[in-house]
């Protein structure tokens, strides 16, 4: 009987292995199919920030509370880039 039981508890634990993984696996398939890397929304105290990524050379960041928005130019081979405040309509 000794045998036995260990044979049940080695089968056991393998397949608690293996649905633990099939479990995780999937919550992080899902986890990443959800994200958008484009956009990614930044909420803090009452400003609603958004970060766009334009192309490879420009990023956005938008805030839609008050329209605000800070651009940035990434030039590859140069050094540092500053963020510039966009212009606003009826500035």
């Amino acid at each position: 009987m000794n045998k036995n039981f260990v044979s049940f508890a080695f089968i056991f634990f393998g397949l608690c292995i293996v649905f633990s993984a099939f479990y995780i696996s999937s919550a992080l398939k899902e986890i990443a199919y959800n994200q958008n890397p484009d956009n990614i929304s930044v909420t803090q105290d009452n400003n609603d920030w958004e970060l766009i990524v334009v192309n490879e050379n420009n990023i956005i960041l938008f805030n839609s509370y008050t329209g605000e928005y800070w651009r940035k130019s990434i030039e590859t081979n140069e050094g540092e880039s500053y963020w510039e405040r966009g212009i606003l309509p009826g500035e």
